[in-house]
């Protein structure tokens, strides 16, 4: 893989700490990417971190997960099948401005003379802070502190915090509460040569429904004008200061502000608390959504902010206590930050994801319109499994939900069974681009990955009778009709025309990783319904009858695993990413100039095609979730011929060759593979984190982390473990929850500890040693990988 430089964030505007990250200068250099990296969500509701002023700002962004606009697609030339409805999660109400004006001077940072500025993402206590002081060019100075909070444990409520005073004079105040609904056509003529930002509208998409202001609270109600998704979105204040104070109300159609108007006395501080809620839906008339709007403010209004705020606080606790990683390194305190960074924003990711997936950018930016892709089964769902299996299953239910029309999908691509779409919010396949989108169909066996292992390390087998089964069902029956078996007299079952993970090589014949992924979704389709006959002969019964299953079908599939067709070439020792792949020229990297990289903004398709170059992880990534079907051999060779071939183009790849480097002993570099992984949204690796937070290399930070160093491997719901003791590292700390039990590992230089924190007992594996944990009593083995 190409080695990339890695510039850290500067330590003089972003100080270390293990538990925040700090930005101690106003920096409009790093705007674009600290509206990212300051976002706060949580799962259903996301703030950009734009500031409370409104202004400066790159990307506004204000985001309800799975809330979206659908529009035609338009092809040049159009076929059969493609997909015909496009999808595009939208930047909603935003209610987060806040106008502060001393004496009729606005505070406006570009110009501001800041004698302070601190700006803190706490990801303890789950919140944004700021602390400012400004003096006026009058020589007024004006602290002023604000706390943004987007609720944990109330899905559809945010508030801010916005206290200001005036130090060493009196003056006079006014502060403008404003609610703005997006109204303008954004321009169509907008840069689109990266495909993976959102289209945009040439036309204003929200409908005004519902505007109404009552005192200090008001509401605005929309319904979007093509897919019909109704939004209500509601502000309320309350007030605290000794202040006199008076406020007046605007309410438009797609606008609202309360205007408080006051006269500060020297040191005694005005302090506006503004709750925010947030309600939509699919079907839901828009005055329902403001009666319910209207409920949650007089509740969070009732509650208070202190209470928010310590919900907020008993949620994170919960939230650290099952998910921290703890790692002690010689000369580097940012890597630990680095993480906790990830895992605080997977957490923003998913928290409150109920009935929707998770976008490749969370709810941090626009890029990737707010698609639900492959990300969420193979890079995060590991850590939701062993860290939140609640989650991890609403995740899956979600999948299930869409089963009816991924049969429909299937249908459009004249085959049986069920297809999963590449791209999607609603179910709808939304992959305009087929080649890298709709013929990666190993989406389907990724699903089933996933179900896979939440079965069995949950041990809830409920969940795989009850939705897993027919899930399996459906995506058996399509590989065993899109494959088939060859003429060449040697009985295999070759799936062609398709496109593995790897998307500089599409439209091939028997990828590997496809066909691996492929005969594991089979062979665990058999198991289930062996297991669901044996446990509940009337639920399989029942279920084979609404499917119309047959035993000689299932018999069909167990076939078809036992004969599919895995490349292999003999003379390399290598399995070949598809049939052609090796009979390609190797890519020129050393004449690729860096500038050229991501090579899909410079290169043509075609051209890329033709060459044996790979975006991100494929036969590599097999190695890694079936390591169990390969020799460690094997996993040298392959890793040893893929690496160089590796752009890292995809923010997907650096935590997946970092897992097999540490597995083969390649400590040095799967600790740089591992960096890459750790920093890419901090140090800004692919230099287009303005766009959004890489929530999948989250999910593969925490994966290098636990199956890289420490080893953890789960085929078969079997937890066993094979530690390293990288380089440069004191210790790691971490906790998984395994069948509800809470166990902690702990690496060291020399010895690795586990220990059950909750649970009566817990049989792990330490390499081929079993060892029984009983709860509270550690057991500590001094047998570690060498470091090299």
């Amino acid at each position: 893989m190409i080695s990339k430089n890695i510039k850290l964030p500067p330590r003089h505007i972003y100080p270390l700490d293990d538990w925040r990250f700090i930005q101690k200068k106003y920096s409009p250099q790093y705007l674009a990417q600290d509206e990212t990296v300051f976002a706060i969500a949580n799962g259903y509701l996301g703030f950009r971190g734009n500031h409370e002023e409104g202004t400066p700002v790159v990307q506004r962004g204000t985001f309800i997960n799975g809330f979206h606009e659908q529009w035609p697609i338009r092809y040049g030339e159009s076929a059969y099948g493609f997909a015909k409805t496009g999808q595009t999660m939208l930047n909603v109400t935003d209610s987060k401005v806040i106008r502060l004006y001393v004496d009729d001077e606005p505070f406006y940072l570009p110009t501001a003379d800041l004698k302070s500025y601190e700006r803190v993402l706490d990801m303890k206590a789950g919140t944004l802070n700021r602390t400012v002081l400004w003096e006026t060019a009058s020589g007024k100075r004006v602290s002023i502190r604000s706390t943004r909070i987007v609720s944990m444990e109330h899905r559809h409520v945010a508030a801010i915090s916005y206290e200001v005073t005036v130090l060493n004079a009196p003056a006079k105040l006014i502060i403008s509460s404003k609610l703005r609904c997006p109204t303008e056509k954004l321009d169509p003529k907008e840069d689109k040569e990266d495909p993976r930002k959102s289209p945009k509208f040439d036309h204003s998409v929200f409908v005004p429904q519902v505007s109404q202001v009552n005192d200090q609270r008001v509401l605005l109600g929309h319904q979007i004008r093509t897919s019909g998704m109704t939004l209500a979105c509601g502000v309320d204040h309350e007030i605290q200061t000794e202040n006199t104070y008076s406020y007046k109300s605007e309410c438009y159609e797609d606008s609202a502000k309360i205007v408080y108007s006051l006269k500060a006395e020297e040191g005694v501080p005005f302090r506006m608390i503004k709750y925010m809620v947030y309600h939509s839906s699919r079907n839901a008339p828009v005055v329902e959504l403001c009666e319910r709007t209207e409920r949650t403010l007089d509740s969070v209004t009732q509650d208070g902010f202190e209470e928010l705020t310590e919900g907020q606080q008993r949620f994170m606790d919960n939230f650290w206590t099952n998910s921290d990683i703890e790692v002690s390194m010689y000369r580097d305190r940012r890597t630990q930050q680095c993480l906790r960074f990830n895992l605080f924003h997977i957490l923003q990711a998913s928290a409150r994801v109920e009935g929707t997936g998770i976008g490749a950018r969370g709810l941090t930016g626009e890029a990737y319109e707010g698609h639900y892709f492959w990300d969420t089964e193979i890079y995060l769902m590991p850590f939701l499994i062993y860290t939140s299996p609640k989650v991890a299953k609403n995740l899956l239910r979600f999948r299930y939900s869409l089963l009816d029309k991924a049969r429909k999908r299937a249908r459009e691509l004249n085959q049986k069974g069920a297809l999963f779409p590449w791209r999607t919010i609603t179910g709808d396949e939304a992959s305009a681009f087929f080649a890298a989108g709709t013929a990666q169909y190993h989406i389907n066996a990724d699903i089933m990955y996933a179900l896979r292992k939440y079965v069995e390390v949950t041990g809830d087998e409920e969940f795989l009778f009850e939705y897993g089964a027919e899930m399996l069902i459906e995506t058996a029956r399509f590989w065993a009709d899109l494959g088939f078996y060859s003429t060449n007299g040697k009985d295999q079952f070759h799936i062609h025309g398709v496109t593995g993970p790897d998307e500089y090589t599409a439209i091939v014949n028997n990828n590997a990783f496809t066909n691996i992924m492929a005969r594991e979704n089979l062979r665990y389709a058999v198991e289930s319904l062996e297991l669901l006959r044996k446990k509940a002969p009337d639920s399989f019964e029942g279920l084979a009858k609404d499917t119309d299953l047959g035993p000689e079908e299932i018999e069909e599939w167990r076939n078809a695993a036992a004969k599919m067709y895995i490349p292999y070439d003999e003379e390399k020792g290598i399995h070949p990413q598809d049939d052609e792949f090796l009979k390609k020229e190797v890519w020129d990297f050393e004449n690729t100039p860096l500038e050229n990289y991501p090579l899909l903004l410079h290169y043509h398709p075609l051209v890329i095609y033709r060459f044996q170059v790979i975006k991100q992880a494929d036969v590599v990534m097999a190695m890694f979730l079936l390591g169990h079907e390969f020799s460690k051999e094997q996993k040298k060779k392959n890793f040893d011929y893929y690496d160089p071939l590796t752009t890292g183009d995809s923010s997907l790849s650096s935590c997946v060759y970092s897992i097999l480097a540490f597995e083969l002993g390649y400590l040095d570099r799967a600790m740089e593979l591992i960096k890459y992984a750790a920093w890419m949204d901090l140090a800004d690796v692919g230099g287009n984190v303005k766009d959004g937070a890489h929530i999948a290399s989250m999910g593969g930070t925490w994966m290098a982390i636990v199956y890289g160093l420490a080893g953890l491997r789960d085929y078969g719901g079997k937890i066993s473990f094979n530690p390293k003791s990288p380089p440069r590292t004191r210790a790691v700390r971490f906790p998984l929850t395994v069948r509800g039990k809470l166990l902690e590992v702990m690496i060291q230089r020399d010895k690795v500890t586990y220990t059950l924190k909750k649970g009566k007992a817990l049989t792990i594996h330490h390499g081929a040693e079993e060892i029984k944990l009983t709860e509270q009593q550690p057991c500590c083995i001094k047998e570690l990988g060498d470091a090299n």
